[in-house]
């Protein structure tokens, strides 16, 4: 069945076909041509930067870079490939993710993980009540 939805976007991806989804106006002319593909560079490059400076800070930065690969999709091949790439990896790991087993192991490792903090935060609290770390004297 995976690979029925896999057929089905590849044949889909080959019907559109790589390259320039410019006018053709624009393709038919060389200098204006050359300017649409840097002006779509700097856009996407623009999307792309706010995206990694979002990584630390609040917001949705990997959407925000792939939004920008998908900008520059519009003009480049290898960015076309490379978002084909991520689609096909990311389709892969949300049929892994729903896989019975893989759930089973990560709801077993995140109880794991939540009875680990909560073990480390009952010591904590035995031993120095609700003080603040910064706010502890050497005992």
């Amino acid at each position: 069945m995976a690979d029925d939805a896999g057929t089905e976007g590849t044949a889909e991806e080959q019907e559109q076909g790589l390259g320039s989804r410019a006018p053709e106006f624009i393709k038919a002319r060389r200098i204006l041509h050359l300017s649409w593909q840097v002006g779509i560079f700097v856009v996407g490059l623009a999307v792309v930067v706010a995206g990694i400076i979002m990584l630390p800070l609040p917001g949705p930065g990997w959407v925000v870079i792939f939004g920008g690969m998908a900008i520059w999709a519009t003009e480049f091949v290898w960015a076309q490939l490379v978002l084909r790439w991520t689609k096909r990896k990311v389709t892969e790991a949300a049929a892994r993710a729903l896989d019975p087993k893989v759930r089973r192991r990560n709801i077993i490792l995140t109880s794991v993980g939540l009875v680990i903090i909560a073990v480390i935060v009952g010591i904590y609290l035995w031993k120095f009540g609700f003080e603040m770390p910064w706010n502890i004297k050497n005992q």
